[in-house]
């Protein structure tokens, strides 16, 4: 069939448009996020991306970076194992990004930050605390505390509060329950206390019974729980039903809606360590908040603020380094001082690790109360 001549005409247009319009979307600074946007964890991804996304946000409205705006590219791990390496090897063959945000879970981190190391791509955790993660090599950074910090913050606060009977219940499948339990229990022995029990479960557990019975006959004052949000509301709840009136203290793994409206009364007057407290009177901290309020509605969690730091502390490097070069930008990354986050002042040290407080929080009337901060 003969075609038009107009249509002739038209097509080399037509041609350009679609050549216009995909190297419009390919511009920018190429920089991958992997994160747990679904599955198990998703309340984690999908808080990070909020601060990473409000963050991209404000630096490409300021003129990017380098006179470039930053190109997110975001992949959805699931929470699975597994996933994540597959995610990250496409971002950096394919979509050749030239920095990483990612992951909350310490996990899904480790499995990460190998590919990362052997790429010669910096990569920033947002929120992954074992004092591993950083270990895998001099690419791999984070803009959080770690599990020794945070272990050792958590038992000095039961002592603080009078205690000196401690149990402890661990999740036996995670790096990160895995790491907290240590350090709170190296730290609560030194300050004078006694462990009275320790129980472990498996990640996906629903019946916590025979390990909390075990925790009740030794009558402890406080009980210890570095578990996720995806559990640590049904062991508090069966722990009340068995008639456990003590006290949880527990991490940042805690830090999800999901604590109180599984939970409920059970976990009133529990308490965790966490990254940010949202009723913070600094500045900074209070124009974030505002600024996630006009976006999104609600306030911003600590996984939403470690997001947002990561990526601007990223930004920060890249100008810094004057390049995106990935190994000027790693000794950019590297070099961090002082830097001010919402989370803290963040300055990193030589083994890629910030230097920064912590604060305690307890669940009051359903929300997380802040109760003090801790510094290092």
């Amino acid at each position: 069939m003969k075609i038009p001549s107009v249509s002739l005409l038209l097509l080399p247009l037509a041609l350009g448009v679609l050549s216009c319009s995909k190297k419009a979307e390919l511009a920018g600074i190429p920089v991958g996020q992997f994160a747990s946007l679904t599955g198990a964890q998703a309340t984690f991804g999908q808080s990070t991306d909020k601060g990473v996304q409000l963050a991209l946000e404000e630096i490409n409205n300021s003129g990017g970076v380098l006179g470039q705006p930053i190109r997110l590219i975001t992949k959805d791990n699931q929470s699975k194992p597994g996933e994540t390496s597959t995610a990250v090897r496409e971002l950096i063959s394919r979509d050749k990004v030239v920095a990483l945000v990612g992951e909350v879970a310490s996990g899904r981190s480790l499995e990460a930050a190998p590919i990362a190391q052997r790429s010669g791509i910096p990569m920033i955790t947002p929120a992954s605390t074992n004092e591993k993660v950083t270990e895998v090599g001099d690419h791999v950074f984070r803009v959080c505390f770690i599990d020794p910090f945070q272990g050792t913050v958590c038992a000095k606060f039961a002592k603080k509060l009078g205690f000196t009977r401690a149990a402890i219940i661990t999740d036996s499948a995670k790096d990160y329950s895995l790491g907290l339990a240590k350090s709170f229990k190296k730290e609560f022995l030194a300050e004078g206390g006694t462990i009275t029990g320790e129980q472990s479960y498996s990640g996906g557990d629903k019946d916590f019974s025979a390990q909390l019975t075990a925790i009740k006959s030794a009558n402890p004052q406080v009980v210890f729980l570095p578990a996720y949000y995806t559990e640590a509301p049904l062991i508090i709840r069966q722990a009340r039903q068995l008639g456990i009136t003590a006290p949880f203290i527990g991490g940042d793994g805690w830090d999800s809606p999901e604590l109180v409206s599984v939970g409920g009364e059970s976990v009133e007057g529990c308490y965790f360590s966490n990254h940010f407290s949202n009723q913070s009177s600094d500045p900074k901290v209070v124009a974030f908040v505002e600024a996630y309020r006009k976006k999104y509605g609600g306030d911003p969690d600590a996984m939403v603020a470690l997001g947002y730091d990561s990526l601007k502390l990223l930004a920060d490097a890249m100008k810094r380094a004057g390049t995106t070069d990935p190994s000027k930008v790693n000794a950019a990354i590297a070099s961090t001082s002082g830097f001010p986050g919402v989370t803290g002042n963040i300055t990193l040290d030589d083994h890629r690790n910030p230097t920064k407080p912590a604060v305690m929080l307890q669940v009051r009337n359903g929300k997380f109360a802040y109760v003090e901060t801790v510094t290092p």
